[in-house]
């Protein structure tokens, strides 16, 4: 590679680990403008997240088809324009009436604008990096890198959110949020321009007709089973914290064990500060730790953690964060650190070798995505009805499915050459 070359890919990889921060960082506002809508609406706090989910299993294909027809990087600029668009619909949200319903709906529009953006950088910035890196252990170490400031933007931007609604009351509205708002179409505004005039290495692609390239990426089998991988893990990684937030702050009289949602809320947060630890700990080793070894690794352990969870009695106690909860809930919130490397491995193994098929994949990839929706409500429902802790036994099965993945499914058994022939 001439010096020039690698001057180009550093400036592409800088770009692409700062739109992974930015995918958090949209994604992330939805939880905490959820709890300034649950006050208006008892069922309304997890739309705006169902919203940017729902918005995967529209997108996911077309953000691969538009990579094969204009490039990562124009493609990357329709995500930014469109994530600039989104946040403006939720400003303007925040300046009607927060008692109307139609500002609510004005505000699920935002959310599900704002989905389609970060559906498109994810579709664009996983498969750069994993090539760029040349695949392989590389390609995982620049994902896990990416993964690591992603993580980072995931723990700051509920922080500064509950900063900024404070203590929510009838009243609150988004009006509370609407400096972070501002602050989040300077970002997008400021990082059109930049990646507009920034020279991007791109990996080349083929042009290729929709359905064949479609087609071609699932005739790999070790893709399709990652496919159902990534649904599963998504649902895993929202619905671990998700479930610990109502297991903590039931109300004391319906037999909860804390009974605060605020201090429920930093003992969760703690599970994203480790899966920021583990990211960065897998940028540092996966030049040398290979992806499959990560996630066996991982995923054994995570089960074995919830295991322990499950099983442990809720009268073994402990002091965290300044209260006095049960020690099972140590053993969820470790699980961070087995989910952090997750998605960068089940990409980096479910693409490895499709060649011209990889933005097709990613597509596919991304449409799956909307398992952290879909997961973390079945698991709502199953505890509704066996109880909070009970109800991972859903997540260990969906690990149990990614272990096998790891072990037997992620091997490929196709060359690009073996697809086409057929």
């Amino acid at each position: 590679m001439t010096k020039e070359n690698k001057k180009g890919a550093l400036v592409s990889i800088i770009a692409m680990m700062f739109l992974f921060a930015m995918i958090s960082f949209v994604t992330n506002m939805a939880a905490p403008f959820g709890t300034i809508w649950k006050e208006h609406y008892s069922w309304a706090g997890m739309m705006g997240n169902m919203m940017n989910f729902a918005a995967y299993l529209f997108m996911g294909i077309p953000a691969g088809i538009m990579i094969t027809k204009i490039g990562y990087k124009k493609t990357a600029l329709v995500a930014l324009a469109l994530g600039f668009v989104g946040i403006a619909v939720q400003y303007v949200s925040s300046l009607l009436s927060v008692e109307a319903i139609s500002t609510y709906i004005v505000y699920l529009l935002g959310a599900f604008i704002c989905g389609f953006c970060v559906c498109i950088l994810n579709t664009v910035v996983n498969p750069m990096l994993n090539l760029l890196g040349g695949g392989g252990n590389r390609g995982n170490q620049l994902i896990q890198t990416g993964g690591s400031l992603n993580s980072l933007a995931a723990t700051l931007t509920p922080m500064l959110a509950g900063m900024m609604i404070g203590v929510i009351t009838k009243d609150t509205s988004l009006v509370k949020v609407q400096p972070l708002l501002l602050i989040a179409l300077a970002i997008f505004a400021l990082s059109f321009v930049v990646i507009f005039f920034t020279k991007l290495q791109e990996p080349e692609v083929e042009a290729q007709n929709v359905m064949s390239g479609v087609k071609g990426a699932l005739g790999f089998k070790h893709l399709v089973l990652g496919i159902i991988a990534i649904f599963f893990y998504v649902g895993i990684e929202i619905g671990i914290p998700g479930q610990l937030l109502f297991y903590l702050s039931e109300p004391l009289e319906k037999g909860g064990v804390l009974g605060s949602a605020a201090v429920a809320g930093t003992i969760a947060a703690i599970y994203w500060l480790l899966m920021l630890v583990g990211r960065f700990s897998s940028s540092l080793i996966s030049g040398k730790v290979s992806p499959r070894a990560q996630l066996t690794s991982t995923t054994a352990i995570a089960i074995l953690f919830l295991l322990i969870a499950i099983f442990m009695p809720e009268d073994i106690k402990m002091t965290l964060k300044g209260a006095n909860v049960p020690v099972k809930v140590l053993f969820i919130i470790m699980c961070g650190i087995c989910t952090s490397v997750m998605w960068g491995v089940i990409f980096n193994l479910a693409t490895e070798g499709l060649g011209k098929y990889t933005a097709a994949a990613s597509g596919l990839f991304m449409t799956m995505v909307v398992g952290g929706g879909v997961m973390p409500l079945i698991q709502n429902l199953v505890a509704e009805k066996v109880g909070d802790i009970q109800s991972y036994w859903i997540i260990v099965a969906m690990l149990a499915y990614i272990l096998f993945y790891a072990l037997v499914g992620s091997k490929p058994s196709k060359t690009v050459e073996d697809v086409v022939e057929e």
